[in-house]
């Protein structure tokens, strides 16, 4: 089998080899290959949104080969072609040494949306990134994962931002024929479809599939002929629509997720759900448990609870869905009555209470119910979540809760920038095989600090014209004068003090606060000889009218002539954004109001790029903050003021700010550089880098929870 496929693989040309690269998001996180694409036409590369398929359809293969001979890219496009090859047919011995019983069992890793790449507009922000990087990291160990979630034609909004300052939503329907899907079947070539029962009627789902490197992310997508127009639509956009919206939306995932799983005749020996919106999977889980073996609902549920792990995101109380008894009657009735459950009894697995009619249907309660592995995703977020659930442990104290944690963690391949991962190829041997390994990465002090230097004040500099480009873009869409365009053109200074705060705009992230107030944000980033800016980004939810007027306050600082030249709003906050900024500020800011922080990733990605962090005590910062590797916002002290939090919050930002970063940044030796500043850079890749890496949080979702579920044993999550 395999010297028939190196025959066939030698026979392909540079174009066949190139498509079938493309139809596998791994080039997505390997620059190199990224980089081979972009040669092929810069400027329709950006254009494209990065899509190479769709790239790849604006050449015959003639066109493409005249091209390639012209650029001299024969010799890359084979060596990437082997690389892909080489990849996707081999185990990794982490995973034949450690993933066990998965081999034959998978995890099947649940998720309403999943950010693997920005040609792929199916997330909205730091949940589905997560779940991106979760799924490239068992892709790279090896760990037998399949995920499940559902296709969005229109994906997320995009977002503008229109004269008057304020937040605009643009849906754009993605060109499905530029989506890598491959085709689904069944044993006997049938297309794979499945039915998922309501009330008012059943609603069709088709199956797609994306390769993820070795891993399968299947989606899920009700634009069915067959379908009511409602239910045609239901897939239609992430996070839209109402309330009916969302427990379809929800039903089809989870309930669509498992018959999907089955059809594909997949037998998994872990059901994971990544927040309480997939909570429904244990429900089909259960009721196949029923039928299958003629077990009752208590004995299947046991069952099937042993096998699921169960991850919460926020302490938000917006971050959890709950539904109406009227609208689960009209949506359910078809599931609940096939697990032999009246409407009240199924309405107690949600509640806190079960005998309160009152009380609406939480998802979360339904997943920590039926799961016997559930965690937060910071240490601090795990007291946090057993404080919060308690209620429904009452006979246990609250540090006995059996709710753990695991610390999230970023891709490491997707978010260093090439030119820092070619610096610690040179100075750091084996920190890619071994990217879990404190002492591989201490291998960083032995970096020239002029070499990290010079590497991170490139990247800077591609950050300020990236930032420019942006910028300019913006101002031409909404009218703007020659004047404003030309100014765009030199917005930004690459040797100044440069700080990024950049993620959803939810009011208890705080956007605003280090601007509240306004004489002495002047004094700090107009001073001639220490000068600071600032880069926002970042979406406000479209129900969010909090969030987007912290949007408008933000664009109307940033349009003062006071601020010319030191606050810039980049619009349309995504992967493609993201990268960029984590890669070329000095600074990444984060200043939530403490505990509500689960855990945040953006400073992690920063982190691999040498940007410090400057972040209040919450999330993965609480336990990552050493003194030495970045720089804290308070001391980890709250208010039950809210009001006198943020005054205190401020007051320690903009102290620290002034006394300890901008210093430490301008103190600068005879050769020009930065030594303390340098050293707190070293410092932080070295002790945080290998620790907040997705491929860490995967070994430990392995070892503490898959394992022990697949395996039927019963051990406690680590709490720390």
């Amino acid at each position: 089998m395999n010297l028939q496929c190196s025959v066939h693989d030698v026979s392909l040309n540079a174009y066949e080899k190139c498509v079938e690269i493309a139809r596998n998001l791994w080039w997505s996180w390997h620059p190199e290959v990224v980089e081979i694409f972009s040669l092929l036409n810069t400027k329709r590369w950006r254009e494209l949104g990065h899509n190479p398929i769709a790239l790849l359809n604006e050449f015959t293969p003639e066109e493409f080969e005249q091209r390639v001979l012209e650029l001299t890219l024969q010799a890359r496009i084979d060596a990437a072609f082997r690389r892909f090859k080489n990849y996707v047919s081999q185990r990794p011995i982490w995973a034949r040494q450690n993933a066990g019983v998965l081999g034959s069992r998978p995890v099947a890793y649940f998720s309403l949306e999943f950010g693997i790449h920005e040609s792929l507009p199916i997330y909205s922000g730091g949940l589905g990134v997560l779940a991106g990087d979760h799924v490239k990291s068992c892709s790279g160990l090896g760990v037998p994962l399949v995920a499940i979630g559902l296709f969005y034609e229109k994906g997320y909004f995009r977002q503008q931002i229109d004269a008057n300052g304020n937040q605009i939503e643009h849906y754009i329907t993605t060109e499905v024929e530029n989506v890598p899907f491959e085709s689904v079947e069944d044993k006997d070539g049938n297309r794979i479809t499945v039915t998922v029962d309501t009330k008012d009627g059943s609603i069709q789902a088709k199956v797609r599939r994306v390769m993820v490197g070795r891993t399968p992310l299947y989606l899920l997508d009700t634009d069915v002929e067959g379908n009511s127009q409602e239910d045609r639509e239901l897939t239609n956009a992430l996070y839209g629509g109402d309330s009916r919206t969302r427990i379809r939306q929800e039903l089809v995932c989870g309930v669509g997720g498992v018959k999907a799983l089955r059809a594909l005749g997949i037998t998994p020996g872990v059901l994971h759900l990544n927040e309480g919106h997939n909570s429904f999977a244990t429900l089909e889980a259960i009721r196949q448990k029923m039928e299958d073996c003629g077990m009752s609902f208590d004995d299947a549920a046991r069952d099937v609870a042993q096998q699921t792990v169960f991850t919460t995101h926020t302490p938000v109380a917006a971050g959890h869905d709950y539904f109406e008894k009227g609208l689960v009657e009209q949506t359910l009735e078809p599931l609940y009555t096939s697990l032999g459950l009246s409407l009240d009894q199924f309405m107690a697995l949600g509640r806190r209470n079960p005998n309160d009619d009152s009380e609406k249907f939480c998802m979360t309660i339904l997943g920590m119910k039926l799961s016997r592995y559930a965690n937060g995703v910071s240490n601090l977020h795990g007291v946090v979540t057993r404080r919060m659930w308690h209620c429904l442990w009452p006979d246990k104290r609250e540090e006995e809760v059996p709710i753990g944690h695991i610390t999230n963690g970023v891709h490491v391949p997707s978010w260093m920038a090439p030119q820092v991962k070619d610096l610690l190829e040179r100075r750091v041997p084996g920190w890619q095989e071994e990217s879990i390994d404190p002492k591989v990465w201490a291998g960083v002090y032995n970096v020239d600090p002029g070499e990290l230097w010079e590497t991170h004040f490139a990247l800077k500099k591609r950050l300020v014209d990236f930032a420019r480009r942006k910028l300019g873009r913006q101002l031409e869409r909404s009218g703007a004068d020659s004047a404003a365009l030309d100014a765009a053109k030199h917005i930004l200074d690459p040797n100044a003090l440069t700080i990024g705060f950049a993620r959803r705009f939810a009011e208890y992230k705080r956007a605003f606060l280090v601007v509240q107030d306004e004489e002495r944000f002047d004094q700090i980033v107009n001073n001639p000889e220490r000068p600071v800016q600032f880069i926002f980004a970042g979406k406000a939810h479209p129900a969010d009218n909090i969030g987007k007027d912290v949007i408008n306050r933000l664009i109307r600082v940033q349009r003062n002539p006071r601020f010319a030249n030191r606050v810039v709003f980049i619009e349309d906050y995504d992967i493609n954004v993201a990268r960029h900024l984590v890669q070329g500020v000095d600074v990444w800011l984060n200043n939530p109001r403490r505990p509500l922080e689960a855990s945040g990733t953006s400073g992690q990605k920063a982190v691999l790029n040498g940007a410090l962090n400057f972040s209040i005590l919450d999330g993965w910062w609480a336990e990552g903050y050493d003194g030495y590797n970045g720089f804290a916002i308070g001391t980890g002290k709250t208010h039950t003021d809210v009001r006198k939090m943020d005054e205190n919050d401020n007051a320690a930002l903009l102290e620290t700010l002034e006394n300890v970063v901008i210093p430490t940044y301008y103190n600068r030796n005879e050769h020009g550089l930065p030594i303390e500043w340098i050293r707190l850079m070293m410092n932080s890749i070295a002790t945080l880098a290998w620790r907040f890496s997705s491929h860490r949080m995967v070994a430990d979702y392995v070892n503490h929870a898959y394992l022990p579920a697949a395996g039927g044993t019963s051990v406690h999550m680590y709490r720390g």
